[in-house]
């Protein structure tokens, strides 16, 4: 079983970041991880032991089902946030990292890579946003599943290594739709609506039939593979209980970390770390 215990406390650091980022010296090496989502863009920084130094994020409708398709409009979000930290640190930041949606890469990797280097930061690698968070993470064997705004993707681990990675189009978005049509609500409303945690148990059984699909893309995605434990990311992750009807759909322990949103923007931030430093292993 995964022990989020380490993980847990990483993230706090980075929430605990946000306007109130750590001081750094001129030549310290900073590494920031650029998280391009449906609802939101987050820019996580760390330090070279991969210790949270700053974090900004924004709210976005730059992207659908997994593709940017407003790109000046991700890039100056992107541009605007790495502003923000560098205001607050005294510092210019450049190496970074970004992940998009398993199976998307040759439709739009460059476009994601596009997106952080026009804000000015320099991308030293392009990872898979279920993989990326695994760098946080830490699964051995098992499936880390990110349920984005979008799309949800799906790395399967196997000895440390990733043994299956894809996507489908079901996430948060379609968990709005569903709540907007149920409720007669604006499909903004709806999305305020379902982040409010004080609304989640009310909530819960009408995008119940939602959890359950993503619960069923996540079956075909593991099946033939020995899959002793599934961990939940991503922002749709954060919805209170969503573990349960998954697991009980599914007949495997699910588990979540804290603060389930901000695990790939950091996941990717420490895979810059780790690329910019050249780890062989990387």
């Amino acid at each position: 079983m995964v022990d989020f215990e380490v993980a847990n406390t990483r993230l706090q650091d980075l929430l605990d970041r946000v306007g109130n980022p750590r001081p750094v010296s001129a030549g310290e090496p900073l590494y920031c991880g650029l998280d391009v989502g449906t609802a939101f863009i987050v820019l996580a920084v760390v330090d070279a032991a991969g210790e949270a130094v700053a974090c900004a994020y924004r709210f976005a409708s730059v992207v659908k089902d997994g593709m940017v398709v407003d790109y000046m409009g991700a890039v100056d979000i992107a541009r605007e946030l790495k502003d923000e930290l560098e205001q607050q640190l005294g510092r210019e930041l450049e190496p970074c990292a970004v992940a998009l949606p398993p199976g998307t890469e040759g439709l739009d990797g460059g476009v994601v890579k596009n997106v952080a280097e026009g804000a000015g930061l320099d991308v030293v690698a392009v990872f898979d946003e279920p993989t990326a968070a695994n760098l946080l993470i830490g699964a051995r064997d098992g499936a880390v599943v990110d349920i984005g705004g979008g799309t949800t993707g799906i790395s399967v681990i196997q000895d440390g290594c990733v043994a299956e990675c894809i996507d489908e189009s079901t996430g948060g978005t379609h968990f709005s739709l569903v709540l907007a049509g149920a409720r007669g609500m604006s499909f903004d409303e709806a999305e305020l609506y379902k982040r409010d945690p004080a609304h989640h148990r009310e909530i819960f059984p009408v995008v119940k039939p939602t959890i359950d699909k993503v619960a069923s893309i996540i079956a075909r995605a593991i099946d033939g593979y020995d899959v002793p434990e599934i961990v939940l990311v991503g922002g749709t992750a954060e919805l209170t209980g969503i573990e349960a009807p998954v697991e009980k759909a599914l007949g495997i322990p699910v588990h979540k970390p804290n603060h389930p949103m901000f695990v790939t923007p950091l996941g990717i931030a420490l895979g810059c770390q780790v690329a910019a430093e050249g780890d062989p292993d990387a």
